[in-house]
């Protein structure tokens, strides 16, 4: 399927699946184990996300449109990537009597005290984008992160095969010390597909996420490694960095740019003229919202869900440059709803 038709795909799937979370016995009923009544009878579903970037905010758009159109109460919380912070959220949502919790834990261990607590309170859990390590949550949906690498990795392998004879030396900033198990998997779906050509190595590998941050490590790098003619980043942020790097160091035309993630500046990036930034696989943030709604009400109907469930990426490329228009369209749309 071509970018546009994916497009295309998605808006009528979102446009049937609000309409299917229409049908009776979705939007009423407290489902069992529900801690407290609600006085409108509605189910009452509480949505936090990790961070407000542009990622996290197209997440809480599908959970927005998913309980509108069930006709279910959405409550909206922010972490902000702390602890204490996610613990007071889910305290209070205990003490609203919510009928369930939606949310990217902060941290596989450090989040499971306070989930399960929610969960003894008999609240439904669904973690989305980082698992926890316990079973006592109705599902985990993300986008797959090894996918997510793998989809760059190939777009890179036949640039490097194409535009540079099958020879090429890479630097990757990853973001290991933030989330390590998605970063590597991001970083190691990458790898297993440039390191089919004998001729490509790694010379470079750090961890910078932030746009700041990467401008700086990809900087260095290039300084310390003259040698390099791609790069690959694991991360929104991380891309970025890495684009204005090669723009700083004066670069343009030597150096390549492959990343991950998806925002406006880097669809930007992609229909540019300078020619760095090559693709990026984004992920599906509107749809693991949609499905973190969907999940959470056929959990409360004791109906039987897919878990975890994970979600492919999409590729764009400077070598669709209607499909990124096309995707940058539908970006727009769904940014202006904030």
């Amino acid at each position: 399927m071509t970018q546009r038709g994916y497009v295309q795909c998605l808006a009528w799937t979102l446009a049937l699946a609000a309409g299917a979370m229409l049908l009776p016995g979705c939007g009423s009923g407290g489902g069992a184990g529900a801690p407290a009544a609600k006085k409108s009878g509605r189910i009452r579903l509480a949505g936090i996300i990790f961070q407000e970037d542009d990622f996290y905010r197209l997440v809480q758009f599908g959970m927005r449109d998913a309980a509108k159109a069930a006709d279910v109460e959405l409550l909206e919380g922010a972490s902000g990537n702390k602890l204490d912070k996610e613990i007071d959220l889910i305290n209070t949502y205990i003490a609203r009597g919510v009928d369930a919790i939606l949310v990217p834990p902060v941290s596989r261990k450090g989040s499971v005290a306070a989930l399960k607590q929610a969960h003894d309170k008999g609240i439904t859990l669904i973690v989305h984008n980082t698992p926890i390590d316990a079973d006592f949550a109705a599902a985990h949906i993300e986008c797959s992160p090894a996918d997510l690498g793998e989809q760059t990795g190939k777009a890179a392998r036949k640039y490097i095969e194409e535009k540079l004879g099958g020879k090429a030396k890479i630097a990757i900033l990853a973001f290991k010390s933030q989330l390590s198990e998605q970063s590597d998997a991001r970083t190691g779906g990458f790898k297993k597909e440039v390191m089919q050509l004998p001729g490509v190595e790694v010379v470079a590998e750090q961890d910078a996420w932030l746009p700041e941050l990467a401008v700086s490590k990809a900087g260095d790098i290039l300084t310390a490694h003259p040698e390099v003619d791609v790069i690959y980043a694991a991360n929104e942020g991380g891309t970025i960095g890495s684009v204005l790097a090669v723009k700083n160091a004066g670069k343009t035309g030597k150096v390549v740019v492959f990343g991950t993630d998806v925002n406006e500046q880097l669809l930007t990036f992609l229909l540019s003229p300078d020619n760095i930034l090559q693709a990026i696989t984004a992920q599906r943030p509107v749809e693991v919202g949609r499905l973190a709604v969907e999940y959470a009400l056929k959990a409360l109907r004791k109906e039987p869900i897919e878990t975890p469930k994970y979600l492919k990426g999409i590729l764009l490329s400077r070598t669709d440059p209607e499909g990124v228009k096309d995707y940058e369209k539908q970006l727009k749309q769904w940014m202006s709803k904030g």
